[in-house]
């Protein structure tokens, strides 16, 4: 006998809702179509489906979005960096409370080795004919971070293959929130039939075969819903057929209260952030491509939380300016939506010389930044707070001079730690400050001005 399973997958989102509607409405319609020919259907998510730089999300700390995949009527999501180390591990570890849905990730741990209740690292699911569908899920392996939470995080690759090594099932999928380049060494690897993938927001429009395996990924921000197809002979658990196709989700069908439904739900997050955060004494205006009192601001912010010697930032961050009074969550979310960290690094004398000298190319303000937890466009000016050259072209860091051999703490974003734009960062043993995001280091230097204002 021969059995059609039909497997339907998004992944990275990034609480990207324009086309939510229309994929709900896609995913709901071909799981009745489907069943209604009586072969099986899955629905999963392959991660990042959170992203706190929307406000539905900051506001309902992400269970907004978990009532979302409960609704489209999810079986299974793996958690992708997003939820995993932009959230604290108290907010990971309710985020999925009212889940309806299983979440399968097999590498994170408790400090002391024990998974997660929330977690599986694998779930086994029966179709209608009887056969039987294996999954297993990992995240992406960003030690640093997942430490300085307080979660243990394994090396995705190894653990996922010791995973496979243990399902003995008719098929067996990964949800994989690793990258194509490791989805393609995971496929060279092990006999998965099918590995769902996630995290460098890559398009494979008809799948990718390697191996045994057929790769299969959408891309991101919600541009497209994956379908993949297998037809299963029951007697040899043989693939016979096997598809993977994408819809644009820009084509699928619209209704009226699609756009309704879109603004209920931002605004429903806004609501939550109307809390007030702090009182500014001041108007603090932006400025792109140079120093700002905002930027000043926010430099005494990063030194007053970490008691570096000095910070380095870039003005692009700052995607609105603040007035003078009442400060809301909502304005710092507007001003700072990014999920990143501030970190501190130790530097001698003669590197924080050299790391000065190259923030000054003019070049690095007009680079458009994707990834790296950044949410604006431009790089902006490198900005610099008590790091200054005197007259006589000496450099300072707060009140001390400078000494090539003599060692520094300069404050910065994780952005900057992956090398892309200072190749330094990389190489230099740092230390994350988690889970506070920059707009929670701001909004707590500006409590910290006015004892009156309190932070919830």
């Amino acid at each position: 006998m021969i059995e059609t399973i039909h497997i339907l997958h998004t992944n990275d989102i990034h609480s990207h809702f324009e086309y939510w509607p229309q994929i709900h409405r896609f995913l709901q319609t071909k799981r009745q179509e489907f069943e209604e020919k009586g072969e099986s259907v899955f629905i999963f998510d392959i991660g990042d489906h959170v992203d706190r730089s929307n406000p539905f999300t900051e506001g309902t700390t992400g269970k907004g979005n978990i009532e979302l995949l409960n609704e489209a009527g999810y079986d299974a999501v793996t958690i992708g960096n997003n939820e995993g180390i932009t959230m604290s591990k108290t907010a990971l570890s309710s985020l999925y409370d009212e889940a309806n849905f299983d979440v399968v990730v097999g590498n994170i741990r408790h400090e002391n080795g024990v998974m997660p209740k929330w977690a599986k690292a694998s779930k086994v699911y029966t179709t209608s004919s009887g056969s039987t569908v294996g999954i297993i899920g990992a995240t992406a392996y960003y030690q640093q971070f997942y430490n300085a939470l307080g979660w243990k995080i394994l090396p995705a690759r190894e653990q996922l293959k010791e995973e496979a090594g243990k399902i003995k099932t008719d098929l067996l999928i990964c949800l994989s929130h690793l990258g194509l380049p490791e989805d393609r060494l995971l496929a060279e690897e092990t006999d998965i039939d099918v590995i769902l993938g996630a995290h460098t927001h890559h398009v494979l429009p008809e799948g990718e075969k390697v191996n045994h395996s057929l790769l299969a990924a959408t891309g991101k921000f919600g541009d497209f819903v994956g379908h993949v197809m297998i037809q299963l002979n029951t007697e040899t658990s043989e693939i016979v057929h096997q598809t993977a196709k994408l819809y644009r989700s820009e084509t699928l069908p619209i209704i009226s209260e699609d756009n309704q439904m879109i603004e209920m739900k931002i605004q429903q997050g806004k609501k939550a952030l109307e809390e007030k955060a702090f009182y500014s004494a001041v108007e603090l205006k932006q400025n792109l491509f140079g120093h700002s009192e905002l930027a000043s601001y926010f430099g005494r912010a990063l030194i007053d939380y970490t008691n570096a010697d000095c910070a380095l930032f870039n003005a692009g961050i700052f995607l609105s300016g603040l007035q003078k009074g009442w400060v809301t969550k909502a304005d710092m979310h507007r001003l700072l939506p990014h999920p990143i960290n501030v970190c501190t690094m130790e530097l001698t004398g003669a590197e924080l010389y050299d790391v000065y000298y190259d923030s000054l190319d003019q070049e690095l303000a007009h680079i458009e930044v994707k990834g790296l937890g950044f949410r604006g466009t431009l790089m902006g000016e490198i900005l610099h707070e008590r790091l200054y050259m005197n007259a006589r072209g000496a450099l300072f860091a707060g009140n001390r001079e400078v000494v090539p051999h003599e060692t520094y703490t300069l404050a910065t974003l994780d952005m900057f730690t992956f090398g892309f734009f200072f190749p330094l960062f990389k190489e230099l043993k740092k230390e994350y400050y988690m889970p506070d995001l920059i707009r929670d280091v701001m909004m707590k230097y500006g409590q910290s001005l006015d004892e009156s204002t309190t932070l919830s």
